[in-house]
């Protein structure tokens, strides 16, 4: 089990997930992702925004959301959503942790945020606005959660070669 987990609900948009998949790839972060989706997991566009990564990522699938909540009904659930009232970084997320995001049309089932208020969480944006992108949305998630881990798995080193 990883310890930072991306699950995607129902995902639409092969180019965002494989964005995520390479977020995932470079975070260490394993990706969930759950059925029905929009794609294939062989369809180009997919792999293509993975680039050479597909090798280095941990994922698992899910028959629906039903079959994620009872498989995780015990993790610590977070759940990002425009219409959270928390934001995402006011949550002290524990060791192990699994990020959820809706897909991109709808988001998650408003039953499930109200079931789970208090760990719903919101990512600050300018009003009037519908969403953020999802493989940002993901993105500025998992990076919050190794940033309150003074990113202590990431190297923070750069090759830049002096001229």
């Amino acid at each position: 089990m990883k310890n930072v987990n991306i699950v995607l609900v129902e995902p639409e948009i092969p180019q965002n997930t494989g964005n995520i998949a390479r977020t995932c790839a470079a975070t260490g972060a394993a990706l969930h992702l759950v059925k029905p989706m929009g794609f294939t997991p062989t369809e180009s566009k997919l792999k293509r925004a993975g680039l050479d990564y597909w090798d280095k990522l941990d994922i698992t699938y899910y028959e629906n959301l039903a079959d994620f909540m009872e498989q995780h009904k015990n993790d610590a659930l977070y759940f990002f959503s425009s219409k959270a009232a928390k934001n995402h970084t006011e949550v002290e997320y524990p060791q192990t942790v699994y990020l959820v995001f809706g897909k991109e049309t709808a988001g998650l089932p408003e039953e499930l945020l109200k079931d789970h208020y208090n760990d719903s969480v919101r990512i600050p944006m300018l009003p009037g606005l519908r969403c953020l992108n999802l493989s940002n949305a993901a993105a500025i998630a998992v990076y919050e959660v190794f940033r309150q881990r003074s990113f202590e798995t990431l190297t923070a080193e750069g090759h830049l070669t002096k001229f």
